[in-house]
């Protein structure tokens, strides 16, 4: 009887040792000093020194993926923005109670592994992470042979942080008369692209998406829908030290929009009264809402509409926050306050 292998069942282990080698400098510019040991190895390590000097540090996880935004860079064969687009909704997700993310994993599931195309995506990876200050100290590449097609794949994230409990943010500490804050988006980041696929992508092609748009600013369509997620970790952090206690809350601003989102960061007894009129919705996003003919109510708990995170800030000390902001490169803008309720977003055009 002839001898079957795990190559002839569509498992190449020398094409995947040889991603692992393709990967390690990329993940060696994450590190910082307390990582422990290297890749490849059974298990990530990372040292508790991180945690000296907090009075009762707690511990925030958070996991996530890209989405449907994978089928566009798939398209375009655009696969090097993905992954800072995995650690962004990672690490914004556990900044937003004001912990700083130590390390991240990442997982890739593949239909075919190959080393070229798991170095751009680790890459990506690396660059998000080397923007939120996180070590990369671990992940899997995994790869599935007549469960996904070969030029398929997709990507899921885990990132840990630190808080110190009595610098911890959240609604309990939200007050009437607090303003709410909004940091930019840069886009889509990676909500909505099931919506966004069917109204901008479906039936355009590669071809049609690689063309510049006068109302795109000149960028393709393209360009504008793989435009990566912003990280908010270093400016925010950087403001919750500078400045302890003027900022109350954080709100992530992803899947469900403002509308689905904001209301996270209140008590059940206070609302955000939130003017739609104080900023510019991104030109790529309009497009989607105009295509897709939604009224502002529905485009509102669609997409972030051009509000990525939303800082929820003491009223008197506003002034001291959009300075540190803007310091920081920030361009913040005041979109609403916070008003007696019961724990829901409403909209000023509407009242």
């Amino acid at each position: 009887m002839s001898q079957v292998t795990y190559a002839d069942a569509g498992v190449d282990i020398v094409e995947g040792a040889a991603a692992v080698d393709a990967i390690k400098d990329a993940v060696h510019s994450t590190y910082r000093p307390e990582v422990i040991g290297d890749i490849g190895g059974f298990g990530g390590m990372f040292s508790a020194a991180a945690f000296k000097g907090m009075e009762d540090p707690v511990l925030v996880s958070g996991t996530d993926g890209v989405g449907t935004k994978l089928k566009v860079a798939q398209l375009l064969g655009t696969h090097g923005t993905v992954g800072i687009d995995l650690v962004a909704m990672c690490v914004n997700d556990i900044l937003a109670c004001g912990a700083e993310p130590l390390f991240f994993l990442d997982y890739i599931a593949s239909g075919k592994i190959e080393r070229a195309h798991i170095a751009q995506v680790v890459g990506g990876i690396a660059d998000g992470c080397r923007q939120a200050g996180c070590a990369l100290i671990g992940g899997e590449m995994a790869e599935h042979p007549g469960v996904m097609d070969p030029d398929d794949y997709d990507l899921s994230g885990f990132t840990v942080g630190v808080v110190d409990r009595p610098r911890m943010i959240g609604p309990e500490r939200v007050k009437a008369g607090d303003v709410i804050v909004g940091l930019a988006s840069s886009g889509f980041h990676s909500n909505g692209y099931s919506l966004v696929r069917k109204v901008l992508v479906e039936g355009r092609g590669s071809d049609g998406l690689n063309v510049a748009r006068e109302d795109l600013g000149g960028r393709t369509l393209g360009e504008a829908l793989m435009a990566p997620t912003r990280i908010y970790v270093k400016p925010v952090l950087s403001l919750l030290r500078g400045l302890p206690g003027a900022v109350h809350a954080l709100a992530h601003i992803t899947g469900g929009g403002m509308t689905e989102n904001l209301d996270r960061a209140l008590p059940s007894d206070l609302d955000a009264l939130v003017d739609r009129d104080t900023w510019a919705v991104p030109a790529v996003t309009a497009l989607a809402v105009a295509e897709a003919g939604l009224t502002r109510a529905e485009a509102f708990k669609t997409f972030n509409m051009g509000i990525g995170m939303a800082l929820i800030v003491a009223s008197d000390r506003v002034e001291a926050v959009e300075a540190a902001l803007a310091e920081a490169g920030e361009a913040p803008v005041r979109i609403g306050s916070v008003v007696s309720g019961v724990g829901v977003v409403r909209y000023l055009d509407e009242e």
